[in-house]
Order: C-alpha cells, then sequence, then structure tokens
C-alpha cells in the first residue's frame, strides 16, 4: 500500500502504522492542508463536512504530541452526544499503539464513571454542557490544556451553545493551540476566531 503522500505530513510511525490498519492509502484535502498546520503549533479554521476525514485531520497532530499520562492535553468539543463517540472512538483508534487515554463526555449518563476516568486520560471529548457540569464540580482539569478543538462549531452555536462554550474556552490556558471546523464560517464564527484564536 501506498503511504507516499501520509509519510510527507511528518508523522510518527505508530501513527501511519494506525492509518495504514484502518485502510486509508492517502490524506484526504482536509487532512493534507490541515496535519502540517496543527504540527506546526497554529491556531486553524477548517470549513469541512463530517466525513471528509476531519477527525483524522486534527486529530493525527494531536496524537503525535500528546504525552501519555501527562494530564489532559487537548480537549474537543462536539455539539452532540453521537459525534462525540464517533470522535472519540476514532481517536482512540488511532492513538492506541502510542497507550493515550481518551474519555467521552456528555449527558445523559450518569457523571461517577465519567469523574473516573477523567482522572486518568490525555484527551477529552465531549459536549459543551455535560463538560461545564464538569468544570463546574471540579472534575475537570484544564489547566494543561495544549489544544482546543471546536468540531462542528455551527452546530454548537445553532444549538445555543455560544455561552457554555465560551465559558470553556476561558477556562483553558490562553497559550493553547485552537482548531476549529465548521460546514459554513457564520458572523458568530468570525466573531469566536477574533476574540479566541491567534492568526488562524
Amino acid at each position: 500500500m501506498n503511504m507516499e503522500k501520509f509519510k510527507q505530513l511528518n508523522l510518527s510511525e505508530e501513527l501511519l502504522d494506525a492509518i495504514r490498519r484502518e485502510g486509508f492509502e492517502s490524506p484526504s484535502e482536509v487532512q493534507e492542508k490541515t496535519i502540517p498546520l496543527v504540527l506546526a503549533g497554529k491556531d486553524v479554521i477548517g470549513s469541512s463536512e463530517t466525513g471528509s476525514g476531519k477527525t483524522l485531520a486534527f486529530g493525527a497532530g494531536i496524537i503525535d504530541r500528546t504525552s501519555p499520562g501527562a494530564g489532559i492535553q487537548a480537549l474537543i468539543l462536539t455539539p452532540t452526544r453521537e459525534l462525540a463517540e464517533q470522535v472519540g472512538q476514532t481517536i482512540a483508534k488511532f492513538s492506541h499503539k502510542k497507550g493515550l487515554r481518551v474519555a467521552q463526555v456528555y449527558g445523559g449518563v450518569s457523571m461517577g464513571p465519567q469523574i473516573n476516568s477523567l482522572r486518568h486520560v490525555d484527551i477529552v471529548v465531549g459536549t459543551p454542557g455535560r463538560l461545564l457540569d464538569h468544570l463546574k464540580r471540579r472534575t475537570l482539569n484544564l489547566s494543561r490544556i495544549k489544544f482546543l478543538v471546536l468540531d462542528e462549531a455551527d452546530r454548537m452555536l445553532d444549538m445555543g451553545f455560544i455561552r457554555d462554550v465560551e465559558s470553556i474556552i476561558k477556562s483553558c490556558p490562553t497559550n493553547r493551540q485552537t482548531l476549529l471546523f465548521s460546514a459554513t464560517l457564520s458572523q458568530d464564527i468570525e466573531y469566536m476566531a477574533k476574540k479566541y484564536m491567534r492568526n488562524p
């Protein structure tokens, strides 16, 4: 299988192995454009539909720059439980060899197991409401966050999560990397980008 284009993105062998195992041969457009920017430490705005491979687009760089056992280093916000599960499973699959732990956090299930898992994970994927609950209870520590991802940001704002999302952003360190993905780039999205991102 020819992985040439993936190899040119400077990803680790462990990650290339995982990508090969999942049967991907060449990166999608959003992956090819986003991965080098994430690895270079830049803030990124991506306009991209579901199913375009964007989870790996932002996930690859995060996986390669996250160390197992060093606290929660990446937080990925999604509008729905379904998306949180999907993104969480994808990130877990690709980071398996590196031994990273991924937690999925969303409402509609009990807090207990989530509180336990949040003590030992490296990457958290979740919905804004439940993440905010954990922040209020002090069961989620964002002081070591290096990456903040807003996935399907337009849907999160349409669903009325803007205040929650802003509260969560404000709880993250300012010297983080912020990645925002949205199918459309509305005024609200532009406002968020201006306020919370560095030369995206």
